[in-house]
């Protein structure tokens, strides 16, 4: 098997510990020698062995002069754990492959540093495996190195890019809809403008999906809130507020707000991805999903796909 392909596998581990690490990434390890595999772990949850520790144990004596697939560049510095760099190294391993650096400045570029300075061979392959590795970690990316949340921002729009339909609640289907709650039960927050509170008064709550918690629900301008309202009211600068919220854990926020407010953090950079469910529908009239920007904004990694009637269209603001 090739290199990709074993990275592959410690991607498919790293999903084991979705939902239940954080703050910590989710990471995956195999450990392979003489073309066998010895060794597999992942992280599984903030506390435990991390993934490089996890197929050391399963290794034993194996790991010596094994090559280790990790997801994510060995950690560096003692937390609850020891550094798996300084693990690998008592373990004997001759290489390590991994598909990304940590961005965490405990550890970036010095975990692949101290396995160097120990005479092991380090290498970062890239391709697909990188791009794989950094979008599974996206939130905690962001969030470690920036001290905000990964931002999505999430609209529906028409065909001709309008927000509302006249005549109509919904401008895309049931599908798209359920798609959103799913959203909702998966990201540590969901936001929206006073604009939107004042005419809608919305929830934010994933509701007919298996969600094993809800968002924090968040409304960013000026108050007052209506009255009833569970919406947490945050009156100050975006980044202020964001910096807040992160140093509270919220990794991730989904913004749903309105034009105005997507705008505001358009231009303030504070947006990494973009998702627009765009319904077979032309408005021909109503507010357009963003304001004027004092320059074009070139979106990387584009993709989409349909969902139900309509169209999910997704793009990155910068790489994540």
């Amino acid at each position: 098997m090739t290199d990709g392909e074993r990275l592959a596998r410690a991607l498919e581990l790293a999903e084991r510990g979705r939902g239940t690490t954080a703050p910590n990434p989710v990471v995956g390890a195999v450990l392979v020698r003489d073309g066998e595999v010895v060794g597999e772990g992942w992280h599984e949850r903030p506390g435990g062995p991390h993934a490089e520790i996890a197929a050391l144990q399963a290794a034993g004596d194996c790991a010596r002069g094994a090559t280790a697939y990790v997801t994510l560049e060995p950690c560096a510095h003692q937390g609850r754990t020891p550094p798996c760099a300084d693990a690998l190294i008592a373990a004997g391993v001759a290489r390590v492959v991994a598909a990304v650096g940590d961005p965490n400045p405990l550890t970036n570029g010095i975990g692949f540093e101290r396995l160097r300075a120990a005479r092991i061979q380090v290498d970062l392959p890239g391709g697909e495996a990188e791009w794989l590795a950094r979008v599974q970690n996206q939130d905690y990316r962001v969030w470690i190195s920036q001290r905000r949340p990964f931002v999505v921002y999430k609209t529906a729009v028409t065909l001709d890019g309008r927000v509302t339909v006249p005549g109509s609640r919904w401008v895309t289907g049931e599908e798209s809809r359920r798609l959103v709650h799913e959203l909702r039960a998966t990201t540590d927050a969901v936001a929206v403008g006073m604009g939107t509170v004042r005419a809608d008064n919305p929830e934010l709550t994933a509701r007919d999906v298996a969600a094993t918690r809800q968002p924090r629900r968040l409304a960013f301008g000026r108050g007052p809130l209506p009255e009833g309202s569970e919406l947490e009211l945050l009156s100050g600068p975006l980044d202020e507020e964001l910096a807040r919220v992160a140093d509270e854990g919220v990794r991730a926020l989904l913004l749903e707000g309105g034009p105005t407010l997507a705008t505001a953090f358009v231009k303030a950079g504070l947006v990494d991805k973009l998702m627009l469910f765009v319904a077979p529908t032309l408005a021909g009239a109503g507010p357009s999903y963003l304001g004027e920007l004092p320059e074009p904004v070139r979106l990387l990694h584009c993709s989409g796909r349909a969902v139900g009637e309509d169209w999910l269209a997704t793009a990155y603001l910068r790489e994540p």
